[in-house]
């Protein structure tokens, strides 16, 4: 399983990175600072799964999330955000996210999630 991890925050990446690598199944873990950096990597790995930070300077996770869902073949979407608002939490669902977590207290959940659809790829829950 690829993963890409899209974040403005140095120290938020390479938690996360730290996270999944240690997750069975994960072969690789891409980073970009920035939502242009982060639509050329979706296009040229075609990661299995891609967590954007809600927040972004010029172009927010949700724009990023606009441009992936566009392309056909996206991944599946993680969005991890310090605003977990309803407002945010609609807009990244109504245009296509499939999780939405809270940055500070929901990290864990993004680990399982993780984990589960690695588990789902090798075929083990069906």
């Amino acid at each position: 399983m690829k993963v890409l991890i899209v974040d403005d925050s140095n120290i938020v990446r390479m938690r996360l990175a730290d996270l999944v690598l240690e997750i069975e199944g994960v072969e690789s873990v891409a980073q970009a600072q920035d939502a242009l950096c982060g639509l050329d990597l979706v296009k040229t790995m075609k990661p299995d799964v891609a967590i954007f930070d809600v927040r972004m300077p010029k172009r927010s996770g949700i724009d990023l999330l606009e441009d992936v869902k566009r392309i056909g073949q996206a991944p599946k979407v993680i969005m991890l955000t310090n605003f977990p608002t309803p407002e945010n939490r609609e807009k990244c669902f109504s245009l296509g996210a499939d999780y939405f977590f809270d940055k500070s207290s929901e990290i864990e959940q993004v680990i399982n999630v993780l984990k589960n659809l690695e588990q789902d790829s090798r075929g083990q829950h069906h």
